[in-house]
């Protein structure tokens, strides 16, 4: 679909990517010189800087166009992937992120090198490579890239080498500070166009109950019956808490920007923040598609459901703002990836085979910033023979992925007898059985439709893996105990730890989702 842009909306997307360079290469100024500012910002985030660049990083394009395609077809049950994300980041703050910060890791391998030695550690090295190229990056790239190509009138491949030049680029220089800065400048872009869009729509549309009333009724229902083929309550229920636990609690570009906070509570309300920014982004994210759906429902597909939206509502100028939101989440997603790429890199890679002052290590990080920039380029390329739709590519390679690090990092916290040989069986075999499984639904091996729905592959993934978890741990094998971690009260005294007021803002929240879901039951 190519859209005719008018000279207000050019002017609008040049402002943008002025600003966006602007504020990305003056951090590179006011950088501290030490190695942890382009890796984990210094330890020196705030609260709300880690909230606001989750945000922008968890909305990369598959959420703006796939969260519209979700609406347009199925309507509000996408919403749970959303909704549901509020229990696993309270996981995050109040079970993981203690043990964290306590050990002062700076990458999710160095906690399993803690934990369960230095096979486990060598194993999740390689896989959180493989990952971030995958699904942060490569995913990322096909998407927004062909969406840009779509826009514009551009090849794909020169959407893909752009958008990649321009994230590589203030990446490079500024590390995670650059990140972090910019994420929250594209937040705002994101969640202003996005409100403007849904409130454009809903006036076209005629209120509130005319929406509700011009759509199915099985539209408003956060939950299917188990028949249902993609989004049945058993799928949702069962398999996005085996993504959500590797995504919002392991995986290294989402944690990491919480390990750079300033003290543990920073950390923790900064992921309450995202937890409370999450009750709105169904609402500017799914609820466009579903209004597209009423508005267009006779021209518009899924997959173009947001481009449609856009283009039939946007008056110029703003049409070009809606354009530099689809731009932001991209790019931000894309530099997220690319920051945490040379983090593993750099400390865990490069770093066990050389010895590294401070300035070898920024030098090191910002030549493989660049380095990964070209790998994904050539991931993208790959994911873009798939012939799958937005969110079902990017979602499903998570869903696949996470099972052995779900079950590794659950009972690694929660369970004191998992044992160091369990872990490496689970790593190491459910690791390159997901891995086959990921790549061959990417590309539709053997057959199309031979694969059951991701998140019900996951389910069976992770029970799978788990199993075998538990029955090596209790075997009376021959093998040395991997060290139990202190337990969270241990943890909370050594740190004098207050969290009176972080579980307050817990409990409210739990108090705000219950309502929203007995709304939508």
């Amino acid at each position: 679909m190519h859209i005719t842009l008018e000279i207000a909306d050019y002017v609008v997307l040049l402002i943008y990517i002025v600003l966006l360079l602007a504020i990305g290469f003056y951090l590179n100024k006011r950088s501290a010189g030490g190695h942890s500012d382009i890796f984990l910002g210094g330890r020196t985030l705030r609260w709300w800087q880690i909230g606001f660049s989750l945000f922008s990083a968890n909305a990369g394009p598959m959420m703006l166009v796939g969260f519209a395609g979700i609406g347009f077809s199925h309507g509000v049950v996408g919403s749970n992937f959303e909704w549901l994300a509020w229990i696993f980041l309270l996981l995050l703050a109040m079970c993981f992120l203690p043990h964290y910060m306590a050990t002062r890791i700076s990458t999710m391998p160095q906690f399993l090198k803690l934990r369960f030695g230095n096979r486990a550690y060598y194993f999740l090295v390689l896989y959180s490579l493989i990952s971030i190229l995958l699904v942060w990056l490569g995913s990322a790239l096909y998407a927004g890239g062909l969406i840009i190509s779509q826009v514009f009138g551009w090849s794909l491949t020169f959407s893909v080498v752009l958008v990649t030049v321009i994230a590589t680029s203030f990446t490079a220089v500024g590390g995670l500070k650059a990140v972090v800065r910019t994420g929250i400048f594209q937040s705002v872009i994101i969640i202003f166009s996005s409100v403007v869009l849904t409130w454009l729509a809903l006036k076209r549309i005629g209120g509130v109950t005319a929406f509700v009333q011009a759509l199915p009724d099985h539209y408003w229902k956060l939950f299917r019956p188990a028949a249902d083929p993609e989004y049945s309550w058993i799928a949702i229920l069962a398999g996005y808490p085996v993504v959500a636990v590797y995504y919002w609690c392991a995986d290294q570009t989402i944690v990491q920007k919480v390990l750079a906070a300033r003290d543990l509570k920073e950390g923790q309300y900064g992921a309450l923040f995202l937890a409370v920014l999450k009750i709105i982004m169904p609402l500017i994210f799914i609820f466009p598609g579903m209004m597209c759906f009423v508005l267009f429902k006779d021209t518009a597909q899924a997959d173009n459901a947001y481009i449609t939206l856009v283009t039939g509502l946007m008056p110029h100028g703003l049409l070009g703002l809606c354009l530099a939101a689809l731009i932001a989440a991209l790019i931000d997603t894309v530099s997220s990836g690319l920051n945490s790429f040379s983090t593993v890199f750099t400390l865990d890679v490069a770093g066990r085979f050389r010895e590294m002052d401070d300035v070898a290590k920024r030098r090191m990080g910002k030549w493989v910033t660049l380095i990964a920039g070209g790998l994904a380029i050539g991931v993208a390329m790959l994911f873009s023979r798939s012939g799958k739709g937005f969110f079902e590519l990017s979602q499903g390679m998570v869903s696949i992925l996470a099972p052995p690090l779900s079950v590794v990092f659950l009972t690694g916290i929660l369970w004191k007898r998992m044992s160091r040989l369990a872990a490496e069986v689970v790593l190491y075999g459910g690791g390159m059985v997901c891995l086959a499984v990921g790549i061959c639904n990417v590309l539709n091996m053997p057959y199309s439709g031979f694969w059951p729905h991701f998140l019900i592959l996951s389910v069976y993934l992770f029970i799978g893996l788990l199993a075998v978890g538990i029955i090596i741990s209790l075997l009376p094998i021959a093998a040395r105990p991997a060290p139990a971690l202190p337990s969270l009260l241990e943890t909370d005294k050594r740190r004098g730890s207050n969290l009176r007021g972080v579980w307050l803002g817990w409990a409210l929240l739990t108090m705000v989702m219950t309502v929203i879901y007995w709304l939508f039951r």
